[in-house]
C-alpha cells in the first residue's frame, strides 16, 4: 500500500494553503508587535523626559528653599 499521487498533490496543496494562512497570520502579528514596541519606545522617552524634569523641578524647589533660608539668616543677622 503506497501513496497515490492524488494524495500527494492533495496534502500539497492543503499544505502550501495552511502555510499562507500561517503566513498572512504572522504578518498581522509581526506588525502589531512592532507597533507596540514602537508605542513602548515612545512611552518610555516621554517617561524619561518626565523624570529629568521632574528631577529639575525638585533641584530648582530645594535652590529656592537654601536660598531663601539664607536669605532669611542674613536678614536677622
Amino acid at each position: 500500500m503506497g501513496l497515490f499521487v492524488e494524495q500527494v498533490k492533495d496534502w500539497r496543496a492543503i499544505s502550501i494553503q495552511a502555510h499562507e494562512v500561517k503566513s498572512a497570520e504572522n504578518l498581522r502579528a509581526d506588525k502589531a508587535l512592532r507597533e507596540a514596541k514602537s508605542k513602548v519606545r515612545e512611552l518610555e522617552k516621554e517617561l524619561t523626559r518626565k523624570d529629568k524634569a521632574l528631577a529639575e523641578a525638585a533641584a530648582l524647589l530645594m535652590l529656592r528653599e537654601k536660598f531663601n533660608a539664607l536669605w532669611d539668616n542674613s536678614e536677622e543677622d
